[in-house]
């Protein structure tokens, strides 16, 4: 997906909350305990992280290369309830990058394969499913449901219909996308960060729905997208906000570039 940036000084964004802090966190089994006892060595984590990311929830849309890997890492790390979106059935071309799907379930439902996949490696989560791409239809229902969204779709109009959602109900979203060898990832904070529409305001006129893609490209970028999601449940780090992060795989080549609110955005805009 071609860079669409423009340059101004970046910004530093208030951490959200993904918490109800009048909620107490969720205790930890001595099993999970044991399954993520080497992240909770993490300094500024330990089991009041852990407790933090069981207490989560997340939206991946799409569970391509891209947002299927982003469930992957964030089901390994513990988050305790993953919606997930995306219509249609495997097909054989999916399965060069879409780690979820498998040749045996080819020409059956995507999401049916994500869910097996992901309680086959941890059954300790909660997973809400839906077999339907975002929309505006849709997109306020399931962005209600969650803390966090996770941008995994190819498509404008779902993106777009995400971010609005989004901003709208003040949800952090993790926007990430990946084209040839090149990648992008930028995390919306609304209220403080440029949306997903002051980036592109309208659909790049040379963008299609196929595109040249290796799965350890989506697969690069995906897990970055994972540890903005961790990072913005448990407070550690700095989340990547009011900059893109862009990279060129082809030369090892990373640059960030800032970006800026459009003061007459119509999603963001005051």
């Amino acid at each position: 997906m071609k860079i669409v940036a423009r340059q101004v000084t970046p910004m530093t964004a208030r951490r959200p909350k993904t918490h109800n802090m009048t909620s107490p966190l969720p205790q930890l089994t001595d099993a999970e305990k044991a399954r993520y006892e080497w992240q909770m060595w993490t300094p500024d984590v330990g089991e009041e992280g852990q407790r933090k990311l069981k207490a989560a929830s997340v939206l991946v849309s799409r569970l391509g290369g891209v947002g299927g890997t982003v469930a992957y890492y964030l089901a390994a790390a513990g988050i305790g309830k993953l919606v997930l979106a995306h219509a249609g059935n495997v097909k054989p071309s999916d399965l060069n990058r879409q780690l979820l799907m498998t040749t045996e379930w080819l020409g059956q439902p995507r999401v049916e394969s994500a869910e097996r996949r992901l309680k086959e490696l941890n059954p300790n989560i909660e997973i809400h499913t839906t077999a339907e791409n975002l929309s505006d239809e849709n997109a306020a229902s399931l962005v209600g449901e969650v803390d966090i969204v996770v941008d995994g779709a190819p498509l404008f109009a779902e993106r777009h219909a995400m971010n609005k959602a989004a901003v709208k109900q003040k949800k952090p979203l993790v926007e990430c996308a990946m084209y040839d060898l090149d990648a992008q990832l930028t995390t919306i904070i609304p209220g403080q960060t440029p949306c997903l529409a002051c980036i592109y305001p309208e659909q790049p006129p040379d963008w299609k729905r196929e595109f040249p893609v290796f799965g350890a490209v989506s697969g690069m970028i995906a897990s970055m997208a994972a540890v903005e999601v961790i990072k913005l449940v448990t407070g550690i780090g700095t989340p990547l906000t009011g900059q893109m992060l862009w990279a060129n795989l082809r030369t090892m080549e990373f640059r960030k570039l800032p970006l800026t609110k459009r003061p007459d955005c119509p999603v963001c805009g005051v």
